[in-house]
């Protein structure tokens, strides 16, 4: 390990700022060569903090990669014997109780492959500076603890850069001398040097507007570069839609004159909520049918509804120190989820959310790197931006709200805004609001906050047929994880309903007083307090089958004895949509893992393929569940599931039943190709995406068995899509088939039709790399010297090494050991250069203990030849070091 490694930062040692800071104004002067930074601070010794008030503590600035140029006090000059400069920080030793700083620096966005503070995306000058990258910029405390009013003024070659932005709103502009000009912007509302945001460049303006409830109007501004002036409108519209949600639902007007987003092709996120310039990922904000899938389209009205709520959740409110980030992070995706389900099916978003925590989130839990919800301490804040921060943390709002009803949270959330308004505050702020407003006693349920892993949910009953009573009993344990073990039962709220033998859903009377009543409710929800409870159910006929942790009502892991006859029954008759999904996926992973390593004369359960059957051919059912349905368990779901995973095993059992089912019922999937072939011009209301869904699976399973009439509807459906749904579908259908002919020939086309779109092109490489028949290791090496693929672009990176490592698990764990190799040498590479997409990218190798010898021992060795990479930075040395620890 290196010696210079990184410093653990404890939440126990924190630590109110001795200095605040009333006023930022900034001056920057934009080169080709460079830019230098003038920056004036009005400081102030901070009255909550007694080291400072009493004696005067050293003001220490952050910093990072800068060039002091000048340091001035009051109007004078600071003596070199008073300040010092270190690699991390700028300390004057001694300042008075109020005084005004002005630094300059000068800095090289040019050449900042970082991505971190300010940089150059092509021509375009842009920003990220959450979470520590404005220390970038100029000398901060760059703590979000620390917020400040800021003025920015922004001068550039007009020519080059017309477009000169900031946040706030625009008050002063102008020309200059040599062909240059400004424009100064004021943000009237203090915030943490994360939300700065600065982008300058030849940019073209998309302009809408927006009116809110109190009728003020709102500029909606979108800026991209020229090529991509018809992909905006869907953005727009995306967050005019969030505004008036947010107005409805959370009673949250949008509180500057303007708003506006700006597209940039390189950036280590999908985008960041700027207070009033959010800056956005192009891939994630940028569509349009000819260029866009259906779920693309979903994703970008979601994202953007994200940055945009931040605007309160996030800005108005922020997070006192980073170990707080699902503060703003879980809240507001728990907000996102929600405008997504009213704008869509709800059911189907619960899906997927659950499908991303069942799947990532709790491998997360259990791997090497988990965490808490509010970690207790970390090396490196980037490698903290996870799913356990996120969808996590979501969940954990999500909990709240089932505990208190859609009224009483929205009580809570009034609470908490108008309390905390211009304040940056902790998780235990915002459960304290929840409390005080609904009476609730959440003093249990803080253990979500701070204890790591996924609880299990042990689950038995019996029936009483004499009493007519059913038993159902649960013991809920929570596994020990890096540095926590014997942990205290968590506050679990659990929702579930008995169905009868008809299907008819059952009163669930808890006591024989309640059943006299006849007022019993059809669906519960029980609260787990203890490491296990037993509950009894009056008045049955018959023995129920359950319908377990309906909705998902919480992040845990359930263990019960299902057969495949009441799995099968669940999927036909429950009235929660999730359970139905839920239900059939427990049958797919009961019959592909009867098939993991069995006999050629073991065959797959008759009652998957009538299920399936079903699903195919009832045009009465909801459809966009039933595209859900029709997807099998993922490889890395079954390996999740899996102690000592052979990866290449289940993907063998996998696909084996996959083509049981597509030759059993070809002539289903045919009819159901052509029942939603789409007669009208592209939409994308829910009927409509689901219709392309069941046929782009129809395709895909047909051209599984090398159907020839498959082979012909997907011919027919590339040449002649209207929208780039239907083109990516036959595409991955003949990526992922064995006609090899077809596979070359619409691979070539589709780069020659889309060469000149960076977006389309990444989609084109994430085809290849995800594939089990293109994503071998010969054709990844020859798509990373593709002319497209750029090592700076972290789109790219992710497009070819991240849906290889992440999605074409049969060839990454190529028994050979090729494909750990492969990972390691490339983190390696990126490592010198952006740490930060290094540190995410090695994930997949984190988890070694849970795979097979054979394939764990390499994967360690993979790790342990970073391990020893010379200049190791600090976000890859905490994950590798974590993941190497006994």
């Amino acid at each position: 390990m290196p010696s210079n490694q990184p410093q653990t930062i404890y939440l126990s040692d924190y630590k109110v700022p001795a200095y605040l800071v009333d006023t930022a104004d900034l001056r920057f002067e934009l080169f080709e060569d460079g830019a230098r930074v003038h920056s004036t601070l009005a400081f102030r010794r901070n009255p909550d903090c007694q080291e400072s008030q009493e004696t005067g503590a050293p003001l220490q600035l952050h910093g990072d990669s800068l060039k002091l140029e000048s340091l001035v006090l009051n109007g004078e000059a600071v003596a070199t014997s008073n300040y010092s400069v270190s690699d991390e920080l700028l300390t004057v030793n001694q300042v008075p109780q109020h005084f005004t700083l002005q630094v300059v620096t000068w800095i090289e966005p040019q050449n900042n492959t970082r991505l971190e503070g300010l940089y150059k995306s092509a021509a375009m000058f842009c920003t990220q500076c959450e979470a520590e990258g404005f220390r970038c910029i100029t000398y901060f405390p760059d703590r979000p603890d620390v917020m400040a009013r800021f003025s920015t003024r922004i001068e550039a070659d007009k020519t080059a850069y017309p477009v000169l932005l900031s946040n706030g709103n625009p008050v002063e502009q102008g020309d200059l001398s040599d062909g240059r000009h400004f424009v100064t912007w004021e943000d009237p509302f203090p915030k943490p040097a994360y939300l700065f945001a600065l982008v300058a460049g030849d940019l073209l303006e998309k302009q809408d507007s927006f009116t809110t409830m109190s009728g003020r109007k709102v500029d909606l501004r979108m800026y991209v570069e020229p090529r991509n002036s018809e992909k905006c409108e869907y953005a727009l519209d995306s967050l005019k839609r969030a505004m008036a949600w947010d107005e409805q639902t959370y009673g949250r007007e949008y509180d500057l004159d303007i708003f506006m987003i700006v597209a940039v092709d390189d950036f280590n996120m999908g985008a960041m909520e700027n207070k009033g310039l959010n800056i956005f990922n192009s891939s994630c904000v940028l569509a349009s049918q000819e260029t866009a899938t259906d779920m693309a389209f979903e994703r970008i009205e979601s994202i953007v509804a994200h940055e945009y709520f931040h605007n309160w959740s996030g800005n108005r409110v922020t997070c006192r120190d980073w170990f707080q980030l699902s503060l703003k992070e879980g809240f507001t995706v728990f907000r996102d989820t929600q405008f997504s389900g009213d704008m869509g099916s709800a059911t189907v978003k619960r899906i997927e959310s659950a499908t991303v925590l069942r799947t990532a989130q709790f491998a997360e839990d259990a791997g090497p790197m988990a965490h808490s919800v509010r970690p207790a301490s970390y090396m490196e804040i980037t490698n903290f931006y996870t799913l356990t921060i996120y969808v996590k943390g979501a969940e954990v709002v999500r909990m709240i709200h089932t505990l208190l009803g859609p009224d009483l949270f929205r009580k809570g959330s009034d609470l908490y805004f108008e309390r905390h308004d211009g304040q940056a505050v902790t998780t235990d702020d915002f459960v304290k609001a929840m409390e005080d407003a609904s009476g609730r006693d959440l003093g249990q349920f803080r253990l979500w906050y701070e204890q790591a892993g996924t609880p299990q949910l042990a689950i038995s009953d019996e029936y009483d047929e004499s009493a007519g009573v059913y038993h159902l009993h649960i013991k809920q344990t929570l596994p020990d994880t890096p540095g926590q073990t014997d942990k205290q039962p968590q506050h679990i709220p659990f929702a579930l309903g008995l169905l009868g033998s008809r299907g008819e859903a059952l009163a669930l009377a808890l006591s024989a007083e309640e059943l006299a009543k006849a007022d019993a409710p059809q669906e519960r929800v029980l609260e787990l307090t203890e490491a296990s409870h037993s509950f009894e159910f009056h008045g049955l006929s018959e023995r129920p089958v359950p319908s377990l942790l309906r909705h998902f009502s919480a992040p845990v892991r359930v263990s019960y004895p299902w057969t495949r006859e009441q799995l099968l029954f669940l999927m036909n008759h429950d009235s929660d949509g999730f359970n139905r999904w839920d239900a059939g996926q427990r049958l797919a992973i009961d019959v592909i893992q009867q098939m993991i390593g069995a006999p050629k004369d073991v065959t797959v359960d008759a009652r998957l393929v009538g299920a399936f059957r079903h699903l195919i051919s009832d045009a009465d059912l909801d459809q966009a569940l039933v595209a859900k349905m029709l997807v099998l368990p993922t490889v890395a779901y079954l390996a999740e599931l899996t102690d000592g995973a052979d990866v290449p095993a289940i993907h063998r059992a996998r696909r084996r039943v996959l083509k049981h089912l597509a030759i059993a019922l070809r002539d289903e999937l045919v009819a159901c190709y052509r029942r939603n072939i789409d007669s009208g011009p592209y939409q994308l209301g829910p009927e409509a995406v689901a219709r392309r869904s069941l046929r782009n699976t129809a395709l895909a399973w047909l051209l599984l068995i090398n159907d020839e009439e498959g082979r012909s509807l997907g011919l027919g459906q590339y040449r002649d899509a209207d929208n780039m749904t239907d083109r990516m579908g036959a595409l991955k259908a003949f990526v992922n088939s064995g006609y090899d002919d077809d596979r070359a020939a619409s691979l070539n086309d589709f780069y020659q039709t889309f060469q000149h779109d960076p977006q389309v092109v990444e989609q084109w490489f994430s085809v290849q790399a995800a594939s089990r028949r293109t994503g071998q290791l010969s054709h990844i090496h020859a798509l990373l010297e593709h002319p497209a693929f750029d090592w700076k672009n972290p789109n790219k990176i992710r497009a070819v090494i991240g849906a290889f490592a992440g999605q074409n698990l049969v060839n990454f764990h190529n028994p050979d050991g090729s494909g750990y190799q492969f990972l390691a040498d490339q983190v390696c590479k990126l490592d010198d250069s952006n740490p930060q997409i290094a540190a995410r990218l090695v994930s997949p190798l984190t988890r070694w203990r849970k795979f097979a010898p054979e394939y764990s021992q390499q994967m360690q060795a993979a790790l342990m030849q970073i391990r020893d990479k010379e200049n190791l930075s600090g976000d890859l040395y905490e994950v590798v070091y974590k993941s190497l620890a006994d």
